[in-house]
């Protein structure tokens, strides 16, 4: 009888999982930057209060924060094509791949996410600075990019390191789609060996080693800029 967990068989699974880490980077990739433009725009569309928009992105950031993870990858994997296919007479099941409806998902969220983070972020800041940026004769822009941007950054960043964190283990429910990242390989070898333990135990690894890395990272990145504030006072 083989043993439960054996060193040669974890081993072994290393080659065959590893590669499919770029699965779990792309998704964590576009999710951040797609969801940091979108989120910029829900912020802008709140602090305008532009009609209409205000009143859609409050619900819709609502449900996004409201709602698991799971379930909104399932809305989009099956309420896209049953929304779109009988009015345009496609099949986008069959012509998008499982990734692209993972993409969508994790782009949503992450922009109401990181939406509510900017908004508490930049409404931190006293709007003092903001006047008197315009009073020695800056622009709305300039204001912005030399004044606020640089506080809501530093304001913004430990909230953004935990959400990435969030990020990179929520995409683990992607094999739930038939997406093949590092989890849907791990499923596949165990179905194919009888062997799950191994496979698991080094998705473990990789998770925790990458969730280690970017909060250290961010631990870096905030204390620089905790540094250079209490060189300016």
């Amino acid at each position: 009888m083989d043993k439960l967990f054996g060193w040669e068989r974890f081993f072994e699974n290393i080659p065959k999982i590893l590669p499919y880490l770029s699965v779990t980077f792309w998704i964590v990739v576009y999710a951040t930057v797609f969801g940091v433009l979108l989120a910029a725009f829900i912020v802008l569309a709140e602090l305008k209060k532009i009609p209409v928009l205000y009143s859609f992105f409050k619900v819709y950031v609502s449900f996004m924060r409201g709602t698991p993870m799971l379930v909104q990858l399932m809305i989009i994997y099956y309420g896209i094509p049953a929304l779109i296919d009988p009015v345009f007479g496609t099949n986008i099941n069959r012509g998008w791949s499982a990734v692209t409806f993972a993409y969508i998902t994790f782009i949503l969220n992450q922009g109401a996410f990181l939406s509510a983070i900017f908004y508490g972020a930049i409404t931190s800041i006293p709007y003092g600075q903001t006047e008197a940026g315009l009073s020695v004769g800056l622009t709305e822009f300039q204001t912005f990019r030399k004044i606020l941007l640089p506080q809501m950054v530093r304001v913004a960043l430990p909230a953004f390191g935990s959400d990435l964190v969030g990020l990179f283990q929520n995409s683990s429910l992607v094999f739930l789609i038939g997406v093949t990242d590092i989890m849907g390989r791990a499923k596949s070898i165990g179905a194919a060996t009888k062997h799950v333990l191994e496979a698991y135990v080094f998705v473990v690894i990789i998770y925790i080693v990458i969730s280690l890395t970017i909060r250290l990272l961010f631990y870096y990145l905030n204390t620089k800029l905790e540094y250079g504030r209490e060189g300016v006072e």
